[in-house]
């Protein structure tokens, strides 16, 4: 893919106020998330709940993009129709997960490291043959007593680079996933001056191997409080903190910015991204969501297949609120339930 591809497909994942749904759960989380309802997580089940998301009436006006996971690509729907072509045919880009989860780092108490480059670049050739048109790699940051060290921070974002100089090469448009974990007791402040650093660090390794912005997407979490932390942000504080640094450390040329929920939950995300909105930037301010896409309607399906329209109608009102969130134009009486 040409440099004006990737940057085309960048683009289209994010136009219109679109975001992206994660449904590239390992099968490790997706068994927490059909244990959480008391389904028995077996490949069927997977992709069954899989397909009732992709098939979901009207979500391509608010979904730009969806990230499966390496079991997800293979799998069809009932009629034999592969995922990616199915959402492809609906003008939603399927993308991949290609990091092989963080890992303790050696010497860094504390501290997680990102495996997965080993063997992408074939990784890479096989997913574009099955339809991904952009990757996902997620480094994981976390705050605590002396860390994050600049070790650790610097060898996440070295191999972020790594990563996205493989999916460039293979025509495939990286999303960038520096996340600074929201679990600790620390402030606010203490977020951002992490989330900064991080960012800083990245924006350099990637400039150094050469990757080219406008075909990338970031997908960053938002300045909060430590869930431990007796202080907790407003959403306008959230909003403030997290443009303020995004404009002194991400470059305009990045075509849009995807935060990920870090635990929030589903009208919590919406709200900060709503506020997010209403101050804005120069770039797209969207959404990759897993959970907070997908908990009302994981907990409507309930493994029960007279249950799929019922969970269809609350994926596609959350992806709905979310497309308004990023248009600055949500607010929470939308969420009231709508009476008949």
């Amino acid at each position: 893919m040409a440099g004006n591809e990737l940057h085309e497909t960048a683009r289209a994942i994010v136009a219109d106020h679109k975001g992206i749904l994660a449904a590239d759960e390992s099968t490790g989380t997706i068994k927490k998330r059909f244990d959480s309802i008391g389904v028995e997580s077996t490949e069927e089940n997977r992709r069954f709940y899989r397909q009732l998301l992709f098939t979901a009436p009207g979500i391509e006006e608010s979904i730009g993009g969806v990230i499966l996971y390496d079991e997800t690509i293979r799998q069809a729907t009932d009629d034999g129709t592969s995922f990616a072509d199915l959402l492809a045919s609906k003008g939603v880009v399927p993308g991949i997960k290609v990091d092989t989860g963080a890992h303790d780092m050696a010497l860094f108490p504390g501290e997680k490291m990102t495996e997965g480059l080993d063997g992408l670049r074939g990784r890479l050739d096989e997913y574009r043959g099955l339809g991904a048109r952009f990757a996902k790699w997620r480094a994981v940051i976390t705050i605590g007593d002396g860390i994050p060290t600049d070790a650790c921070v610097a060898a996440n974002a070295h191999a972020l680079a790594r990563y996205a100089a493989l999916c460039q090469e293979a025509g495939i448009v990286p999303i960038v996933e520096p996340e600074v974990l929201m679990d600790a007791d620390n402030t606010l402040e203490v977020c951002r001056e992490v989330t900064t650093r991080t960012l800083h660090e990245t924006f350099d390794q990637l400039y150094d191997l050469g990757v080219d912005l406008e075909g990338t997407l970031l997908k960053p979490n938002m300045v909060v409080s430590g869930k431990g932390c007796p202080v907790q942000a407003s959403s306008a504080q959230i909003a403030r903190a997290t443009v303020d640094c995004f404009l002194g450390v991400v470059p305009a040329a990045v075509p849009g910015i995807v935060f990920l929920s870090g635990g929030q939950s589903e009208v919590e995300a919406t709200g900060n991204l709503n506020a997010i909105n209403r101050i804005g930037g120069p770039w797209p301010l969207s959404f990759s969501y897993g959970r907070a896409l997908q908990a009302s309607a994981l907990s409507a399906w309930a493994g029960d297949a007279a249950n799929a329209e019922a969970a269809q109608a609350a994926f596609a009102h959350r992806a709905r609120m979310n497309a308004l969130a990023v248009a600055g134009e949500w607010n929470a009486e939308l969420e009231q339930p709508v009476t008949a």
